[in-house]
């Protein structure tokens, strides 16, 4: 038997319904940043496979890449291979996933002397090209992080903003190919570790790029 007030309650969830109804209203609609969020990771993707689907030649990817990273601050350059062998190795691990030959930091640094490789970070040429000839390297892949920290106001923290440069040159200089990332956090001081952080979430974007224009112009010669 339903009784007046049983009849209040159904008739309000009816009243309710049709009201959510009109309105286009879902308990399950999506965040509306998170959908963007999500579109925009699907981008990528898709950006990511489409560059790594670029045809190479196996006698390209036979040839050897000596990749080497620095540090660029307030003028001055921290090129000591030890200090990133970790940032070194999350690149050199997704190139040899995908065939391309490279050296460890530990082959660079006892095949090159220190001090020619902060000349080769100084963007001397001859220093480039005696590297890459020590290792028999027909490719260089440069990388340089640059970091400024600065005082944020709002929260009173320091935040350190991190930005990584990879330039793949040929042994003779030849440019071929350039990709970028940045970051920014609130990690204070550690810039090797915040620039590894950036590495890693950025390594599969970085690495195609780099690696679709190597195929690319190594392929048109």
């Amino acid at each position: 038997m339903i009784t007046r007030n049983h009849f209040l309650i159904l008739l309000a969830a009816m009243v309710f319904g049709m009201s959510a109804q009109a309105q286009g209203f879902k308990f399950s609609d999506p965040d509306p940043s998170e959908k963007a969020d999500k579109d925009a990771q699907d981008k990528r993707n898709a950006q990511v496979q489409e560059m790594l689907a670029a045809p190479c030649l196996n006698r390209i990817k036979n040839q050897k890449i000596m990749v080497v990273i620095a540090e660029s601050k307030d003028g001055f350059i921290s090129a000591n291979q030890a200090v990133y062998n970790t940032h070194v190795s999350t690149i050199n691990d997704r190139l040899q996933g995908l065939g391309l030959r490279t050296f460890t930091p530990a082959q660079i640094r006892a095949q090159v002397a220190q001090a020619e490789i902060n000349a080769f970070f100084k963007n001397d040429p001859d220093a480039a090209i005696s590297a890459s000839r020590r290792m028999a390297a027909q490719y260089i892949l440069r990388g340089v992080i640059t970091s400024s920290t600065h005082r944020n106001a709002i929260i009173n923290v320091n935040q350190v903003s991190i930005g990584m440069k990879f330039t793949l040159t040929g042994s003779n200089g030849r440019m071929i190919s350039q990709s970028s990332a940045s970051n920014e956090s609130y990690a204070g001081h550690d810039v090797a570790g915040m620039a590894l952080t950036l590495v890693e979430e950025s390594a599969e974007e970085v690495v195609a790029k780099l690696y679709s224009d190597h195929c690319k112009a190594a392929g048109a010669k």
